[in-house]
């Protein structure tokens, strides 16, 4: 049974998905008194919004720049950034009662530590300025048409059929499947002709199978402070160890710059030297064993799982200069090769998406398809760790809305 479940209204845009770009992008329409109605197919807005941070939203990072964004183009997100930035994002959440508090890193989390204030934002401007959101919405086909587009849904097992001159994407990508995550967007793009940059998952935990899984899974639960580095970058913060691999911000930072098959390397003691420190303890206490040295620098479970590779048993002042090097290269350079990542259930965001080529970096409009954008996270422009990927969605919203 088909019927149009929509009263003779105009809109001057659809907005497929209520996530943070499309929350964004159509408070701002509004705010130019421009009508639009959003589509979500989850029964609440802003689903990734109210588990992010723990629910608690690192909602941008002060220090948000085009180099902490992983994309084809480099280049492209800095329109965005220019047209709205960090400070616009802080001005409209304080505006709105969101006062941001700074915990680590630039990262601006709400003073509240409450994602839901977010969110309460953004549902109650669209309600002030008449922007309807029609949750429990499920988008069958968008197809152009002499109106501009006609969106086909379903909605209260019934199905219709919307027309606008304009159409916003901003469904997100893959993770989290639970919150109805799909591949939409890039299906979208790819029905009008557009590339699609091959999306993978990103700032995911990473797993360790085989003969070294037993050494990780023993120390399932430590955390420890580390550099972890590859050929293209590296991150100084935490890692996890747990029973089936790395987790923890430096290795989900990391991962986004792994592919399989790759090695990294850890460097389980930045801006210290452990021969150093040997040497000088040496001088002190040289029937010192070497894991009472290690015992100092780490929690006991790691400093004994570390007594495979390490003659840990030896006294200081016997070490030899190879019994150094091997230190040397276990602490500073522990080698690690994953046997592949945890899949976009457990992964933040994704990389990869709609090819930047395929968009105006000025509107976020496609350039073969004119009143077709798409927004935020199914971009191909995936940022760090920490508030970035909230700071791109907020501007790309803000962009979009500019121009429709």
């Amino acid at each position: 049974m088909s019927a149009n479940l929509t009263k003779q209204t105009t809109f001057d845009a659809i907005i497929i998905g209520a996530g943070a770009c499309g929350l964004m992008c159509a408070v701002q329409a509004g705010f130019l008194g421009k009508r639009t109605l959003i589509l979500e197919k989850n029964n609440r807005a802003g689903a990734k919004i109210l588990i992010s941070g723990g629910g608690r939203c690192n909602y941008t990072n002060l220090h948000t720049s085009a180099q902490q964004f992983i994309s084809a183009n480099p280049h492209f997100c800095k329109s965005a950034f220019a047209q709205w930035t960090v400070d616009d994002t802080i001005s409209f959440f304080e505006a709105y009662g969101i006062q941001g508090q700074e915990k680590t890193l630039g990262q601006l989390f709400p003073a509240t530590n409450k994602a839901k204030d977010i969110v309460e934002v953004f549902t109650q401007l669209c309600q002030d300025l008449d922007q309807p959101v029609w949750l429990n919405t499920n988008v069958n086909a968008v197809e152009q048409s002499d109106e501009g587009f006609t969106v086909s849904y379903e909605r209260a097992g019934k199905l219709g059929s919307l027309t606008a001159p304009k159409v916003v994407i901003t469904t997100g990508g893959l993770p989290v499947q639970k919150l109805g995550a799909t591949d939409f967007g890039l299906r979208i793009a790819r029905q009008f002709g557009m590339n699609v940059v091959k999306p993978m998952p990103a700032l995911v935990p990473l797993t360790i199978t085989g003969k070294d899984q037993p050494w990780y899974e023993q120390l399932s639960g430590n955390s420890i402070f580390c550099s972890v580095s590859n050929d293209k970058i590296s991150f100084e913060e935490n890692i996890l160890f747990t029973h089936w691999g790395l987790s923890g911000p430096a290795i989900l930072q990391l991962s986004s710059y792994w592919q399989a098959g790759e090695v990294f390397y850890i460097n389980l003691l930045p801006h210290r030297d452990v021969a150093e420190l040997i040497q000088n303890e040496r001088l002190i206490n040289p029937k010192k064993t070497l894991g009472l040295l290690l015992a100092g620098l780490y929690t006991r479970k790691f400093a004994d799982a570390l007594s495979g590779q390490l003659p840990v048993q030896k006294n200081l002042a016997s070490l030899s200069k190879e019994d150094l090097d091997a230190i040397k290269q276990q602490i500073h350079h522990f080698k690690v090769k994953p046997a592949g990542d945890k899949g976009y259930d457990k992964a933040e965001v994704m990389r990869g998406g709609i090819d930047t080529n395929e968009l105006s970096s000025k509107t976020m409009e496609a350039k073969k398809v004119p009143g077709l954008f798409f927004g935020g996270e199914c971009v191909d422009v995936t940022g760090w760790l920490g508030g970035y990927n909230f700071q791109w969605a907020w501007a790309c919203g803000f962009v979009i809305a500019q121009n429709l």
